[in-house]
């Protein structure tokens, strides 16, 4: 991938980019991958008869004990534990929702084998999103810090993983260049 280009004018303006098909893989399963582990939290919801009677829908009201997840889905609040309890319980199904289709907007868009991705501003919007999430997941796990170096020992587990982090932060930075030209 070179970037996003703006392609169109006016309201039928596009960003458009092209990915080799190793790249869409690997952007394909970790999307995937967020995907499953939101869809295992929203699994996990408990039983509410209230819920039911009223068609509110409520979620867990503890913070998901994976760290990755954790940081997907932080707490509402810090300065209450009941207050973020119950705004966890509240939200949480909304954001799931939110992460989830915004995540389906990239699977849709890009193609299984590579190629051309092109984009509206709405649809861009939600690859930003997909990719924010992707990135903090991934960040997450490899304990990525402002003090990290930009590469790490060839003997270090997490060294193949960092490619693919910085690679997804040039695809964010790169997308949100281009998406302030459609303002």
């Amino acid at each position: 991938m070179n970037g996003w280009k703006k392609a169109g004018r006016g309201g039928r303006a596009r960003l458009v980019a092209s990915l080799d098909a190793q790249e869409a893989a690997v952007l394909r399963g970790l999307v995937g991958e967020i995907r499953q582990m939101l869809a295992g939290r929203a699994d996990d919801n408990p039983a509410d008869e209230l819920a039911v009677l009223t068609g509110m829908r409520t979620g867990p009201s503890t913070r998901p004990d994976d760290r990755v997840l954790a940081r997907l889905l932080p707490d509402f609040s810090t300065d209450d534990a009941d207050l973020s309890a119950g705004l966890r319980s509240l939200h949480e199904p909304a954001l799931i929702e939110a992460k989830d289709a915004a995540a389906s907007v990239v699977l849709d868009t890009l193609p299984e084998t590579g190629g051309r991705v092109e984009l509206t501003p709405d649809q861009a919007d939600s690859w930003l999103t997909a990719l924010n999430d992707v990135r903090l997941a991934l960040g997450t796990a490899l304990d990525v810090s402002e003090d990290m170096p930009e590469e790490l020992p060839p003997d270090d587990p997490r060294s193949s993983h960092l490619g693919v982090y910085h690679w997804l932060t040039f695809v964010q930075d790169a997308l949100v260049q281009s998406r302030m030209q459609l303002r």
